[in-house]
């Protein structure tokens, strides 16, 4: 009969078939109570689930890493019972849990309304309190299709009628009320206790805009009151620091119908895209690489060699010419094999290590394009290492140390790392992949980092490393990569001469650390809020004159700084200086320098910082090595707030 290996190594026997919870109550009554699922050998389960072999038990209670999925998945179920309470002919499509929440599609007569989703939610309470068991039964799928086109859910019997003839399908029960799920699910509703509905939104049957559309009902739900509250508290800080607001405001970008998923970047916006260009250049001037620009268009056959057309046709903007078949490149690696390809190559040119700020387009969906995080037109730090087998550890241990240093600079300390193995539609044999899959391991244990999996994401060509940043909110962002590829020079043809003699294929690591520009430097205003440190504003100072007076030294002060590195302008305008301060306080501007009579006969400047802090009057020249020296601090114990 079972035994049951708990996480701690020990050990329960039972001398019948149990359930996950009475293995729990046979622990202690409390991890009875606070149970709301089981993973067993890996996999979660119902509470009421039966083992009736030796497994590997965890009890999942609110402390687990699954507890939210479990959540989440059970939240769904409780909001289509809410709206099927209050609307009985609204038909239930599908609920996934998603990122922070969950969403149910329906059918409904009319459009749900603000006021019909507070009523659920409502409802939503009501059904929790009453903690009704959650039940799970099963019945052979044709037998469900009928069921569900008896009660009218002809959604919901599509679905079951997609499923392989002759499958099991699973129902879930709350009350009366019940509906298709795989699970698991909590034990009862009394265990979801902290849940809010966020918003309404359209959505078509099956995700084709052909199909009819359904009412989306978005929601979020957390183990407790206390992590729901910091939710929401996170989103209200979001939409404080939403970049397309502080676009705007800072005068940094702007985007419009007449170039749907592009930006339109203003002067203090490519300043700084600028900086940052130039900082990327010289960090990787100094790791060894070698900087080229490859075309914007390729020929159709190039993508078809590479595998790209078979694979990512979809996501390509396809242009004619000649009665040939061009694309708009989508990434830079088919250009920088052409590129290594000139000319023979010996083992002792690797590694080579090529970058590119290159401008790459995708064809996204316009429904999801979103500010400069989302779009269909922008610039990656795109590099190529084309190096030997051998080589693979040394490169992923300098190119990890060189991502950490560069994220450490831009603010960010808290990285994290996952590991994406091959998904199901990619190039290359099983063999070809468990080499790559396995030098990628070996290679980021060897530069010490620790990572979880993430099964299934890999590219269609080769395994790879993503890099996830927390910002200061506590958002994680999804940024670097690392790829092996042995597929794309195999397919390309590209060889170098070994130490022997033969000719042999290099491997291909694809590796970038801030991902796309657009898409880092809307994480960046988000991060700080358009506060950016001193090294990274676009503008750093701005001399303002008290009275007409002191124009002429104004000028000369900011001509002074402008020599001296810093991005200064003078304001003269024949406003208060009170009202200037309080106009470039709000452009989050790091130094705000006055100069009235006395500052312009002692050649200094009263310095005062965006926070309000008072600094007093400075010499012009330690004005500038002030700033000078925050700048270089790269925000770290920044003198300006």
């Amino acid at each position: 009969m079972p035994v049951i290996t708990l996480p701690d190594g020990s050990q329960k026997s039972f001398d019948h078939p149990v359930t996950v919870a009475e293995v729990a109550k046979s622990i202690g009554t409390g991890l009875a109570k606070a149970a709301l699922a089981g993973e067993v050998d890996g996999r979660l389960v119902d509470t009421s689930y039966t083992i009736d072999r030796d497994a590997r038990l965890a009890i999942v209670t609110d402390k687990h890493p699954q507890a939210l999925e479990v959540i989440r998945h059970s939240t769904a179920h409780l909001l289509a019972q809410a709206v099927q309470s209050i609307y009985p002919k609204a038909q239930v499509t599908i609920g996934p849990v998603v990122e922070d929440g969950f969403y149910y599609d329906f059918a409904f007569e009319r459009p749900f309304t603000p006021e019909d989703l507070a009523k659920f939610e409502q409802k939503m309470q009501e059904l929790a309190k009453a903690d009704l068991p959650v039940t799970r039964r099963v019945m052979p799928r044709d037998e469900a299709v009928q069921l569900f086109k008896g009660m009218g859910e002809h959604y919901k019997a599509e679905i079951i009628a997609s499923i392989p003839a002759g499958e099991d399908i699973s129902l879930y029960g709350q009350g009366e009320w019940f509906d298709l799920c795989r699970g698991p699910h909590v034990p009862s509703t009394g265990k979801l206790k902290a849940f809010k509905l966020m918003k309404l939104a359209g959505a078509y049957w099956r995700g084709d805009q052909n199909n009819e559309q359904l009412q989306r009902v978005y929601g979020t739900a957390w183990t407790d009151e206390k992590a729901l509250k910091d939710y929401l508290t996170r989103l209200e800080e979001a939409e404080k620091r939403d970049h397309r607001r502080l676009g705007r405001e800072l005068e940094l970008f702007h985007q419009q119908e007449e170039a749907v998923g592009s930006v339109f970047w203003h002067p203090q916006g490519w300043t700084l895209w600028r900086t940052i260009e130039a900082y990327v250049r010289e960090r990787l001037f100094g790791a060894g690489y070698v900087e080229v620009k490859s075309p914007q268009l390729l020929d159709r056959t190039l993508w078809e060699k590479t595998g790209h057309w078979d694979n990512y046709r979809q996501n390509m903007f396809i242009a004619e010419s000649e009665n040939r078949t061009l694309a708009v490149k989508p990434m830079n690696c088919p250009g920088h094999v052409l590129i290594y390809k000139q000319g023979i190559k010996s083992y002792r040119d690797l590694p080579l290590r090529i970058a590119e700020f290159g401008a790459c387009h995708r064809n996204e969906p316009s429904g999801a394009l979103h500010g400069l995080m989302r779009v269909r037109a922008f610039t990656q730090d795109d590099a190529h290492i084309f190096c030997t087998e051998d080589q693979i550890n040394a490169e992923t241990v300098a190119f990890c140390g060189l991502l950490r240093s560069m994220y450490a600079d831009f603010g960010f300390a808290d990285v994290r790392v996952k590991f994406s193995d091959r998904p199901p539609q990619r190039a290359g044999e099983d063999a070809v992949w468990d080499r790559a899959e396995g030098a990628l391991k070996a290679a980021v244990e060897a530069a010490g980092l620790e990572y979880t999996m993430n099964p299934g994401e890999g590219a269609f060509y080769g395994p790879k490393l993503e890099f996830v940043l927390r910002d200061a909110i506590g958002r994680d962002w999804q940024c670097g990569t690392l790829q092996v590829d042995f597929v794309l020079p195999e397919r390309l043809g590209a060889e170098y001469v070994a130490d022997d003699g033969t000719r042999k294929r290099p491997v291909m690591l694809h590796r970038a650390i801030l991902g796309s520009f657009e898409r880092f430097i809307g994480i960046l205003i988000e991060n700080y809020a358009g506060r950016f440190p001193t090294w990274l504003a676009p503008t750093q100072a701005v001399v303002m004159n008290i009275t007409d007076r002191q124009a002429p030294y104004v000028e000369k002060a900011a001509e002074f700084l402008k020599n001296q590195g810093v991005r200064v302008i003078a304001d003269l305008r024949n406003e208060k200086v009170g009202f200037k301060i309080r106009e470039h306080t709000l452009k989050r501007v790091p130094y705000l320098l006055v100069a009235g009579d006395r500052e312009a006969e002692s050649h200094s400047l009263a310095v005062r910082t965006r926070s309000g802090k008072d600094l007093g009057a400075m010499p012009l020249e330690e004005v500038a090595r002030r700033i000078a020296s925050d700048a270089a601090s790269r925000g770290r114990g920044s003198l300006e707030d």
